[in-house]
């Protein structure tokens, strides 16, 4: 348990931004962080304060210094950590929509659908990658719990936000109740 924060599940506060310049320079950061317990949300930084990428990583403020450190010890990448005050609204990257028999979870511009009494894909929709049309064909008519992750074989920003939709979905089916 550090002395700042870190490792705390509960009260996870942010205050910092990290910018990066690409999309897998984000990804690469996001789970160094992880590893090493940090806590991190993946977020879409204000149009204002992008350079280059659609992604940004909110961190505790507090942490920067370590947070620094660790980066040159695993050779990560980053623009820059600025604090959030004044800079503007992050923007949630998913958000849920609950159609009655069915749910649509939503991640970027990414959304999949899923039958709520059966945990069947029914429809996957949005983005613009190549690897979207292969993640489509394998993913529907699955239940979201035998599904293979959209991660395991997308390669591109819209695989990404797919994924983070994917274990939201499942994140939701397991806390529901089964007929």
């Amino acid at each position: 348990m550090g002395a700042f924060g870190k490792n705390k599940k509960e009260g996870f506060e942010g205050g910092g931004l990290i910018l990066f310049r690409n999309v897998e320079e984000a990804i690469k950061a996001e789970k160094v962080l992880k590893a090493a317990d940090y806590m991190v949300k993946l977020v879409a930084p204000p149009p204002l304060l992008r350079k280059g990428c659609d992604l940004a990583l909110e961190i505790a403020l507090v942490e920067q210094t370590g947070i620094e450190r660790l980066f040159r010890e695993k050779d990560v990448h980053y623009v820059e950590i600025i604090p959030m005050k004044g800079s503007g609204e992050l923007l949630e990257i998913v958000k849920v929509k609950d159609f009655g028999e069915a749910m649509m979870v939503k991640a970027g511009n990414m959304k999949l659908t899923f039958d709520k009494k059966l945990g069947t894909i029914l429809n996957i929709s949005g983005g613009g990658c190549p690897d979207i049309p292969y993640l489509h064909a394998e993913l529907i008519d699955k239940k979201l719990t035998c599904a293979i992750r959209p991660r395991e074989n997308g390669f591109t920003l819209c695989a990404l936000m797919l994924d983070r939709a994917f274990v939201e979905s499942l994140e939701i089916w397991n806390r529901m109740e089964k007929p």
